[in-house]
């Protein structure tokens, strides 16, 4: 999948009517999620995506440690919504993801997180 197909799949996703803001939200989401891999599974997860797009995963400050709640606070705020907001374009843009990514992908990275953030996963259809 290219950059503009991606983008247009969340901008879609998300309702949105121009490219920019869904460009936005996937750079917070892609980002804060990038700082809570570790660096292999961010890498891993960002493989398949447009060169445009795995960046924001790969080049984030690998392995910290916070919550689910935290997360959406750094999302809200890197992307400029509320935090209902950003729980809903973390779930669409995870689903976009996993549209792209290979299934085992997509579950090391489910399996590397905590519990609490199982809602992140809400929207993910994964097939075997």
């Amino acid at each position: 999948m290219n950059y503009k197909k991606f983008v247009g799949q969340v901008q879609h996703r998300l309702e949105y009517a121009q490219f920019g803001p869904a460009v936005k939200a996937s750079r917070a989401v892609l980002t804060t999620l990038g700082e809570r891999l570790q660096a292999g599974e961010a890498t891993d997860l960002a493989s398949p995506l447009p060169m445009e797009i795995d960046r924001y995963l790969t080049e984030a400050n690998h392995g910290q440690r916070f919550d689910y709640q935290e997360f959406l606070d750094r999302v809200a705020e890197r992307e400029g919504v509320d935090r209902a907001d950003a729980n809903y374009h973390a779930q669409q843009l995870l689903a976009v993801v996993a549209d792209v990514v290979p299934p085992g992908n997509v579950e090391k990275v489910r399996g590397q997180l905590p519990a609490d953030f199982e809602p992140l996963f809400e929207h993910v259809e994964i097939d075997e």
